[in-house]
């Protein structure tokens, strides 16, 4: 108060305004906190009522899942086990289903192979003996072609993690919708087919399986794919289609409804898939949705994915979605089996792949209308704003002065776009220059850190524009002033600010995509704000502080839904870029810091951008300004004194122990590998661990650049997911207790003389044999040389890898867990030699090994694994 009595009776208001906006951002961030960590969400007891979906009864089917059971990976006993849990409790359900149910319960080994493009490799898989579990249920009178619906979620669990969020909750929440179905007594009109299937993490191979080869494939007329990137908050579905009903249904049926049409535009750039691209994309044409949980993607794919992380209420507010949804999609005159959708497709044409605009309002309702409709709705913002000056006050009528009003419109856009721009810009500077100060990823964390760190400076950049147009007009002559005043009145800097929206918005719809309605809601609560202005106007006048509070009040349901999905998707931002590679330095060094200050300065336009016309009389002020600067630099030094990772958001390490090997039962040579895949570098994680450090023989004044980097081949049994791990290094290591363990290792031999065509080309018949492994979880082989076919993917080789200066490159995954030998045959043209590198990745550690991983810090998650590489020529 002592700080607001020295300044001007106009900057001591400014304060005042700018302290009760954000005591109103504030109240708004922690309604939109308790909405996302599900605080209004009452979870239901395990005695809850059997008609009703119960958190309690899922989570004991999550503690069987990911504590009882040993690792679900391929190759681990742990698979196994919770195929057959799963199956029991199905068996279970079946034998007190109801007179009037018919429940079925198979389990299928699925095989096959074929090709891909992931994160823009083309590679090609095999598999074999992956187990899916199938439940359908259906009324007595339903036959095999009665039109179904799907509900798929994975049993598998990625290397080295427990895999409750991913994916125990989501098998637990089909099991206890599936129980709920049978308890209840509720006859679906159609048959709903629950599929529990076990290699998803393999890139979706037990779902091509299933789609590929079962009798029920082609009677699924809807899917419900349930996912988890995290441990839970918003069940967002991020995915929907072919064509628009799948997302009208959920939008009418969810009780707690979280779906953004935005989302489909950007998870096609997320480096990841999910079995929703094996139902509705690649190998069937099938309507359905792809829901999945958001937060908690600290713990995505590590060793701290286990039940005390769920979130408490995602799964209750999760299962009752798909209990209400599921009911929907079976009554619907929409569902059409495969047969169906071919015939309305072909001869009626009315089967169309419409995208629709809907998302919803802090998961109280949703609004969703047709593309059709959005093209319509989303372009009248910007017909309005090429309509405003002809309804605008001119003191001089004629078409001169509507011109002059009109292109002050424009000079408002260009205002306003240079503030987002500058909010933006500052953030990044910022960031960058924090970094000569400390480490970065300072906020990774404390997600509030960020927030704090970046938002006074973005707002610094937003009132700069508005800031030297104070300061220049104090410089002018008074017709400069005149003209200046003009051109930066209120109702050029609204119009301005809801032209730049309109643009968006039009923009958005025009370009294909379905995330415009983020800016017009913006649109409309600015026009009602701005009557409601003009209308205090009589009362109050334009200069008064109650007028403004006329304009900021009607504005509170968009701003207030901006802070939810603004700081939704820098929450996500933030807990993914443990987990978004290493890149080279220099530029790795800045990529997680720039990134994250940048959606932060997005986001910080975004929620204040509509206020900003108006408000900026009392705001764009050096002193407030000055006060933002110094709460920067304050928050740099408060920010340097933070430890970037914890338990609860840890550092994510790639340990690998390499054995060389010849002839299947000799190792040439054995070598540590390890690499991070964020922004702090292997330097860092010594400094904290010294006992690490000096168990691999490490000085303190060891130096990435100068170290021993692993060759590139070195990380073949984790292609194509070998890309983030670029920061790595090499260290020596013993082979003798993998010596003791293993009699033989693999080995890839000819096992009968090659066939020669007239042609030239010449067929070489390959047998693999995985030696005395024990819980292999995929083995990948790089082809180098001409190969023209092979006995994979319909004997079609995927696009070659063509390395810079090197010849083209097949790349092939093979899994199943088998004593068997892998027999295939390889074609290639002429007699040039095909070179063929085998890695084969087994979860078993060795003593040292295991030591090792210990001595790692608790606040990184090792995923630790041997990888066995041998190379052949032919």
């Amino acid at each position: 108060m002592a700080l607001l009595l020295r300044l001007r009776p106009g900057d001591a208001t400014g304060f005042k305004f700018l302290f009760s906006l954000a005591f109103m951002y504030a109240l708004m961030a922690a309604l939109v906190y308790c909405v996302v960590h599900m605080k209004f969400i009452s979870p239901l007891p395990a005695d809850a009522p059997l008609d009703r979906f119960s958190e309690a009864r899922a989570f004991d089917h999550v503690r069987v899942l990911a504590e009882e059971i040993g690792g679900r990976q391929e190759g681990r006993s742990g698979l196994r086990e919770a195929a057959t849990y799963i199956r029991s409790q199905l068996e279970m359900m079946k034998e007190r289903a109801g007179p009037n149910l018919r429940v079925e319960v198979e389990e299928t080994q699925v095989d096959g192979s074929f090709s891909m493009m992931f994160l823009g490799h083309s590679i090609s898989l095999g598999y074999r003996n992956h187990t899916n579990v199938l439940m359908r249920i259906s009324s007595l009178q339903s036959r095999d072609t009665d039109t179904s619906v799907l509900m798929n979620a994975h049993y598998d669990s990625p290397l080295g993690s427990p895999g409750a969020g991913d994916c125990g909750s989501c098998v637990a929440s089909l099991l206890e919708l599936a129980r709920l179905i049978i308890d209840s007594g509720w006859v679906p009109p159609r048959p709903i087919l629950f599929l529990f299937n076990g290699a998803e993490e393999l890139f979706m191979l037990a779902s091509h399986g299933f789609m590929m080869k079962h009798k029920l494939r082609d009677s699924i007329g809807a899917f419900i794919d349930v996912e988890a990137s995290g441990t839970g908050g918003p069940d967002l579905v991020c995915q929907s289609g072919p064509g628009s009903w799948p997302s009208l249904i959920y939008s009418q049926a969810a009780v707690y409804p979280m779906a953004h049409s935005a989302a489909q535009d950007v998870f096609p750039v997320i480096p990841g898939d999910t079995d929703y691209r094996m139902f509705a994309k690649d190998y069937g044409d099938i309507p359905g949705l792809d829901i999945i949980f958001l937060l908690g993607g600290y713990y995505y794919h590590t060793s701290f994915d286990t039940v005390d992380r769920l979130l408490p209420g995602s799964m209750q507010a999760r299962g009752e979605n798909l209990v209400s949804v599921l009911k929907a999609f079976t009554n619907s005159s929409k569902l059409k089996n495969a047969g169906e959708r071919r015939s309305l497709a072909v001869d009626t044409n009315k089967y169309t792949d419409e995208r629709a605009v809907f998302f919803d309002y802090l998961t109280l309702f949703m609004v969703y209308y047709p593309r059709r409709v959005a093209l319509v709705l989303h372009s009248i913002p910007f017909v309005l704003f090429l309509l405003a000056p002809f309804f605008s006050y001119v003191p001089e009528p004629g078409l001169q002065p509507r011109l002059a009003t009109f292109w002050a419109f424009l000079n408002g856009v260009m205002h306003h776009a240079a503030g987002i721009f500058l909010g933006i810009i500052f953030p990044v500077l910022f960031s960058i220059i924090r970094l000569f100060f400390t480490y970065p990823m300072s906020w990774f964390a404390h997600s509030y850190l960020a927030f704090f760190m970046f938002i006074p400076c973005s707002l610094f950049g937003l009132l700069v524009p508005k800031t030297l147009f104070n300061g220049l007009s104090h410089s002018k002559t008074v017709s400069s002033k005149k003209t200046m005043k003009v051109g930066h009145s209120d109702e050029a800097r609204f119009w301005g600010a809801f032209g730049f929206y309109a643009i968006l918005t039009l923009a958005y719809i025009l370009a294909g995509l379905s995330g415009g309605f983020l800016t017009f809601f913006n649109c409309v609560c600015m026009l009602f704000a701005w009557i409601c202005l003009c209308l205090s106007d009589k009362s109050y006048g334009r200069e008064s502080l109650r007028s403004t509070m006329f304009y900021v009040i009607p504005l509170v349901p968009c701003l207030l839904y901006s802070v939810y999905f603004g700081g939704l998707l820098a929450q996500f931002l933030i807990e993914k870029t443990g987990m978004m590679g290493a890149v080279p330095p220099p530029y790795g060094f800045y990529l997680a810091d720039v990134l994250v200050a940048a959606v932060v300065g997005v986001v910080t336009g975004w929620c204040f951008g509509p206020i900003l016309p108006i408000c900026d009389r009392w705001l764009a002020k050096s002193s407030i300004l000055k006060f933002f600067l110094h709460l920067t630099v304050v928050t740099l030094a408060i920010s340097s004194q933070f430890f970037p990772y914890s338990k609860d958001a840890p550092k994510r390490v790639v340990l690998q122990h390499t054995f060389i090997t010849t002839g299947g039962n000799e190792i040439v040579d054995t070598s540590y590998d390890v690499a991070v895949v964020d922004s702090n570098s292997m330097e860092f994680v010594f400094k904290h661990a010294p006992k690490l450090a000096k168990e691999l023989d490490v000085d303190a004044g060891f130096s990435l650049a100068k170290a021993d980097a692993s060759p590139e081949e070195a990380w073949l049994a984790l292609f194509p997911i070998s890309s983030v791990v670029t920061r790595n290094a090499r260290f020596p290591a013993k082979a003798d207790a993998v010596q003791r363990r293993y009699s033989h290792f693999p080995c890839l031999s000819s096992y009968k003389p090659q066939t020669t065509y007239e042609k030239g080309s010449r067929r070489i018949h390959l047998e693999l044999s995985l030696g005395s492994l024990e819980e292999i979880w995929v083995t990948v082989m790089n082809i180098t040389g001409p190969l023209s076919g092979w006995s994979f993917a319909d004997g079609k080789p995927p696009a070659p890898e063509v390395p810079e200066g090197g010849p083209p490159s097949y790349i092939l995954r093979l899994s199943g867990n088998s004593t068997e030998k892998w027999e295939f045959w390889l074609e290639a043209i002429g007699e040039e030699e095909l070179r063929v590198e085998v890695a084969v990745l087994d979860q078993v550690l060795d003593e040292r090994t295991q030591t090792l991983k210990g001595l790692f810090p608790e606040w990184a998650d090792v995923v630790s694994y041997s990888s066995f590489l041998s190379t052949y020529v032919f």
